[in-house]
């Protein structure tokens, strides 16, 4: 069986400056579409099997500048919804909730067109889409690539090495990088992370 190649969406103005930004649609900025650009030699050097992008505009023009322009929309590729906390900051969120941190504490709730997602509700995504992955994988002899988002490509590697979705915390994960998760002795690895090409 192949890799999953999974690449997380180039810089945004709110990922510069550490807002929370899950359903939000706000566009890469000059740098973001940079990071994507240089993942182009890393992507090509592999067959592409499938790909499937999350509809924010962030993730789709990653795709593109990619080479990947005919990857397929999945919206459980969407990143993790903060509720309440859309576009908020983590330290303004601890000013009322000393030592919040998002994969054990969640969200406040939203507004009733994103309410909120708890680590087990995106952890619930994270598996179809991994399902969804590994039917691609069983028909094609390339990678599969998936780009999305942050929050949720992290709790998608924790489900894929069996972790609880809380464990993807300990997967910090970069803008505009590549990560890779293979096999070994048929179980499931990290082969790469927050690859980037060389300087």
């Amino acid at each position: 069986m192949g890799d999953l190649f999974l690449v997380r969406h180039g810089e945004t103005e709110w990922s510069r400056s550490g807002r929370h930004t899950g359903w939000t649609d706000v566009p890469l900025t000059e740098h973001g579409r940079a990071e994507a650009r240089g993942l182009v030699p890393l992507i090509r050097s592999h067959r592409i099997g499938a790909a499937f992008v999350s509809p924010l505009q962030r993730a789709r023009e990653t795709a593109q500048l990619i080479g990947i322009p005919d990857a397929r929309v999945d919206t459980d590729l969407r990143e993790w919804d903060y509720g309440g906390y859309e576009g908020v900051t983590t330290p303004e969120i601890q000013r009322s909730r000393p030592g919040w941190f998002l994969f054990t504490d969640g969200v406040a709730p939203g507004p009733p067109d994103h309410p909120g997602e708890t680590a087990e509700q995106v952890g619930e995504r994270a598996d179809r889409m991994l399902a969804k992955a590994d039917a691609a994988l069983a028909n094609t002899e390339g990678v599969v690539v998936l780009i999305a988002h942050g929050h949720f490509l992290r709790v998608l590697t924790a489900r894929r090495l069996g972790l609880a979705p809380q464990h993807g915390a300990l997967f910090q994960l970069a803008t505009g990088t590549l990560c890779r998760l293979g096999t070994e002795h048929g179980r499931p690895v990290v082969s790469g992370w927050n690859i980037r090409p060389p300087e």
